[in-house]
């Protein structure tokens, strides 16, 4: 359903609950599995915690299986699991301090309610210890015990110290806590009254290695191997291992650190960062890549001097002359690819490129940005005092001076594109308080800076502190998202040579003529434009989806009603020939498939089809059309050529829910599809089989 943006300035309150009920089936997460650090078997499956990530295997029909928010779980980044034997079920505790329990058939039970308890202190889970049907939660403020049988809280202990972890022993509860020390209490005391604890001793480390497990039920022990895998061994009479499989783990990236992303070729590509002019991330170097249906890392190099400069990989350029080309834009200097192999590292030794810190000869040769030009230049942004270079095709580098981007005004240059409608490159200057809009024309060496004080169309000067992203729109307006909203600079300014930034005013359409500027004081932190010229808009607070007229806010998306891994959301990219819009959070990746595809230049038989194709009679969503132009008049007719449903494309793309006019299902049947494009054009036909 949509609903008109009212007033954006105001905080948007969310329905308690929403996840209850939700459509998750457009959505899928991409998680990651690589790094184990809890392994919990059971008579059936093997539950193995990794990377915040839950999946089972089953050693007996050799099974995998994954768990998330898509299948059933209540939330992302799990801190701790513990299998309860007696009840058959797991515990699962999350970072932010909810529980599940999930049985081995996948039903999940959540218990939510230290997660809603309105605490003024840390929650976190910091252990878990499984005592027959009860499970005891060591806490950063104590201990909380559960009754798996109910999924229930039955007593809340509040220590007022971290306690690491917790255990039964001898009908003694005790709390180990590095800060307090030991401390026990009779389980069946009174064990909320703090006076019926105990100090014990001084705190003792746990001997537990959750990595390597034994197997009571199988009589072998559980580990992981060199690469990082899930695999079990046997040992012989003299402690020798026999290990029984090479390793198992879903497929999945190296991590859930997510920053920029890109599409070449057909396959996903994505930087592990990061670093912008707010966070300096420290993330070990990594660029994730996606071909539809596996993934693949960039070769890590095996030089020992890489280990500090192998830091926050923060975006990419692909060469136009070679697909497998790519290059690497990190803390550090600019790293090549050939085909993800690491072929060479450009910094102040051997390029133009320079240091922000002086005292820092490789560490911090900061790359903000990259963009080759159809020519095979490599356009590199890199803060200094020179901040524009350029590696031409022929191999030489070169450095653009301009006094508008110098040191200090400089700080982080990023989302450079190069316009479809002007040729210009575009890109942000992300500098606190001095944020700019830049068109270059790259071939001339002419620079224009918008900023850092922008004036809106009621010249009305515009509070910003960041500029954070950039994007152009399907009418060739330049949007720029800052932490007061986003605005852009119309393509009839451009042209006119006007400076002054639309604000866009929704009309509140309650019979007065007052009006709200779009999105104003959200944080935007990335956007997109799909096919149909809708904006996608990532903010600290999810994502906005915005009708390609900006009147209307088509959806809100946050962690309260969809499964996106994190509200923070770091970047927005839109595959436009499938529609799929994939998000990049602090968390991890996400994609929502959309179903709206650029728009066709021409219709064809070769392009314009319909799915799903034939219409089975199970079959109750929308039947989608791709492969059309820009607003093409669509029309489904029978075959005797009565019609049952027309419109128009939004994008490349038309969906028609199987009904006729009147709103019923149409029968089987064989169902025409009849194309034009906007200007009354003859378009193409196509045809949709529907059975009943």
């Amino acid at each position: 359903m949509r609903t008109r943006i009212i007033c954006l300035a105001a905080a948007i309150i969310l329905l308690a609950g929403s996840m209850k009920g939700a459509d998750f089936s457009k959505w899928r997460l991409y998680l990651s599995y690589n790094n184990i650090t809890e392994i919990e078997p059971s008579a059936g499956n093997i539950w193995v915690l990794a990377s915040g990530d839950l999946f089972s295997y089953n050693p007996d029909d050799g099974s995998l299986q994954t768990y998330d928010r898509i299948s059933g779980l209540s939330d992302g980044e799990i801190s701790h699991i513990a299998w309860a034997q007696t009840p058959g079920v797991l515990v699962v505790a999350y970072a932010n301090s909810n529980i599940d329990v999930i049985t081995p058939a996948g039903d999940v039970r959540n218990i939510p309610g230290l997660y809603n308890k309105d605490f003024t202190f840390d929650k976190y889970i910091n252990n878990i210890f499984i005592d027959g049907n009860y499970a005891y939660l060591a806490t950063s403020f104590g201990i909380l015990k559960l009754s798996l049988k109910d999924a229930t809280i039955l007593d809340t202990y509040q220590l007022d110290f971290n306690v690491n972890y917790c255990y039964v022993s001898n009908g003694m509860l005790y709390a180990a806590s590095e800060s307090a020390g030991m401390w026990s209490g009779n389980i069946n005391a009174n064990l909320t009254d703090k006076t019926n604890w105990t100090r014990t001793g001084d705190y003792a480390w746990p001997s537990t290695d959750r990595t390597n497990v034994y197997d009571k039920s199988r009589n072998m022990w559980w580990t992981v191997n060199d690469s990082g895998k899930l695999t079990y061994y046997k040992l012989s009479a003299d402690g020798q291992r026999t290990y029984q499989t090479e390793g198992i783990r879903p497929d999945g990236p190296a991590s859930n650190n997510f920053y920029r992303l890109y599409l070449n070729n057909g396959s996903l590509y994505a930087t592990g960062g990061l670093w912008n002019a707010m966070t300096d991330g420290n993330h070990t170097g990594e660029v994730h890549v996606f071909d539809g249906s596996s993934w693949s890392e960039f070769e890590r190099p095996a030089e020992g001097r890489m280990d500090s400069l192998y830091k926050d990989f923060n975006c990419l350029a692909f060469d136009p002359r070679d697909a497998g080309h790519v290059m690497v834009g990190t803390k550090n200097g600019v790293f090549e690819y050939q085909n993800g192999k690491y072929v060479n590292l450009y910094n102040r030794d051997n390029s133009t490129i320079e240091n922000r810190l002086s005292d820092h000869p490789y560490t911090y040769t900061l790359i903000t940005s990259l963009l080759y030009d159809q020519a095979g230049n490599m356009w590199t942004f890199n803060p200094s005092n020179t901040p524009i270079k350029c590696l031409t095709a022929g191999g030489q580098w070169t450095k653009f001076a301009h006094a508008e981007l110098t040191y200090d005004d400089a700080f982080d240059l990023t989302d450079a594109f190069i316009s479809r409608t002007d040729g210009l490159m575009w890109f942000a200057n992300c500098t606190y308080n001095k944020s700019t809009l830049n068109a270059y024309d790259y071939q001339n060496d002419k620079l224009t800076v918008f900023g850092p004080q922008l004036i809106n169309q009621d010249g009305i000067s515009i509070s910003m502190t960041y500029v954070n992203c950039t994007c152009e729109d399907a009418e060739g307006n330049i949007w720029i998202g800052t932490n007061n909203g986003p605005l852009f600079l119309s393509r009839t300014a451009i042209n006119n040579g006007e400076t002054y930034f639309t604000q866009y005013k929704v009309p509140r359409n309650d019979g007065t003529n007052y009006a709200d500027y779009l999105l104003t004081n959200v944080n935007i932190r990335s956007m997109a434009v799909d096919g149909g010229n809708q904006k996608w808009v990532g903010t600290d607070n999810g994502v906005f989806l915005i009708s390609a007229d900006n009147n209307t806010q088509i959806a809100h998306f946050t962690t309260a009603n969809s499964p996106l891994p994190s509200n923070f959301i770091n970047d927005i990219l839109i595959n436009g020939s499938t529609g799929e819009v994939f998000f990049s959070t602090d968390k991890g990746l996400c994609s929502y498939k959309n179903n709206i595809t650029e728009p066709s230049e021409e219709m064809t038989k070769d392009n314009v089809y319909a799915y799903p194709n034939p219409v089975t009679p199970d079959y109750t969503g929308e039947i989608h059309i791709t492969g059309l132009s820009y607003n093409a008049d669509v029309k489904i007719l029978t075959a005797d050529g009565t019609i049952v449903n027309q419109g128009r494309s939004t994008g490349g793309s038309y969906s028609w829910d199987g009904t006729d006019l009147k709103g019923n299902r149409v029968a089987a049947g064989v169902y025409m599809v009849a194309t034009a494009k906007a200007d009354g054009s003859k378009g193409t036909v196509c045809k949709i089989a529907v059975i009943r």
